[in-house]
């Protein structure tokens, strides 16, 4: 698996939208400042996004970007398997894969296969409420006071 510029960002737009969800739109410009993400290529981003039906656009003056879906529905591995394709490290192990005669007898497939699995038990589990959650818990452990 190899996560690709545009999946980075895809990622750090669905978490900024997943942390102003249910406060009305976000601006495109708000979600590249804050995301530090190449105005242009977010534009891309969000219409594949939008395509891929994980947010919704606004049109007009007040217009802008949020999610089409609730934060807790929407996960980690949703986002990479849309934007970046498969997670399999090799296309052996891929559903269906018939390209090599030696499939069977192939020392390394059992090992990618736990590669795979190793990943997508992580990355299926993790939904965009939860990192919402860890930067609430990372903000509020930043408090200082006198």
């Amino acid at each position: 698996m190899r996560i690709t510029y545009k999946g980075d960002y895809a990622l750090k737009a669905i978490l900024n939208l997943a942390l102003h969800y249910g406060k009305g739109v976000v601006t495109i410009q708000d979600i590249a400042k804050s995301a530090d993400i190449p105005f242009k290529f977010l534009e891309q981003v969000l219409l594949n996004l939008k395509r891929g039906g994980f947010v919704e656009s606004k049109r007009g003056k007040e217009g802008g970007y949020l999610l089409a879906k609730a934060p807790s529905k929407i996960k980690v591995s949703d986002i990479i398997r849309f934007i970046d394709g498969p997670i399999e490290p090799i296309a052996c192990v891929e559903k269906g894969y018939s390209g090599c005669n030696d499939i069977y007898a192939c020392i390394f497939k059992k090992m990618w296969q736990e590669v795979t699995r190793a990943t997508s038990d992580i990355i299926d589990k993790v939904t965009f409420e939860d990192l919402v959650k860890d930067v609430q818990r990372k903000k509020g452990g930043l408090t200082y006071s006198i």
